[in-house]
């Protein structure tokens, strides 16, 4: 089998999954107000999870045999743009307050009320959805700060979302 430039770009079809084409649908809780066109729109940078295994050492006899352990799911993080009324913003300093208030350290306990599931979609040149992950039980944990500056001319706001998830699914597992 001889491998040569032409036999590779046949089997790039499509040009390849480009990293610029995805789409991020947050489904905010009701009382954090949030729009979920206008997230997409705002969403710049976000990432496909990392599928990841733990395994478990057993030692025997001097060496050690390894066994498949537990899934670990790390935070997602997206990185959005800041419009100016604040609206996507707004809605997850709303939503993370719901879950602990600033001034009373009271907020929501029942997991139910203050998680919910989102989706990340690659997407083709033709704007079609080629693989979905869904986010289940999600909630923001991290609302970064944004830099002010009197440099930053001609400059737009952007700040980072990061979210727990209990797990996440794609379209080609459940």
């Amino acid at each position: 089998m001889s491998l040569n430039i032409d036999d590779f770009k046949a089997k790039l079809i499509g040009g390849g999954a480009r990293a610029n084409l995805f789409k991020v649908t947050m489904n905010f809780p009701g009382y954090a107000g949030g729009d979920t066109e206008l997230t997409s729109f705002m969403v710049k940078g976000a990432s496909l999870p990392a599928s990841t295994l733990e395994a478990i050492a057993i030692p025997f006899r001097g060496r050690q045999a390894f066994v498949a352990g537990d899934r670990a799911f790390e935070t997602q993080s997206f990185t959005v743009i800041n419009d100016n009324g604040m609206e996507v913003r707004n809605a997850f300093e709303r939503w993370m307050n719901a879950i602990n208030q600033h001034n009373s350290n009271l907020g929501l306990s029942n997991p139910v009320d203050y998680e919910v599931d989102y989706t990340v979609e690659q997407l083709n040149k033709n704007d079609e959805v080629t693989k979905t992950y869904t986010f289940r039980n999600s909630f923001p944990v991290n609302v970064s700060q944004i830099e002010l500056s009197n440099d930053s001319e001609n400059t737009i706001e952007e700040f980072e979302v990061e979210m727990r998830y209990t797990y996440w699914e794609s379209s080609t597992t459940s």
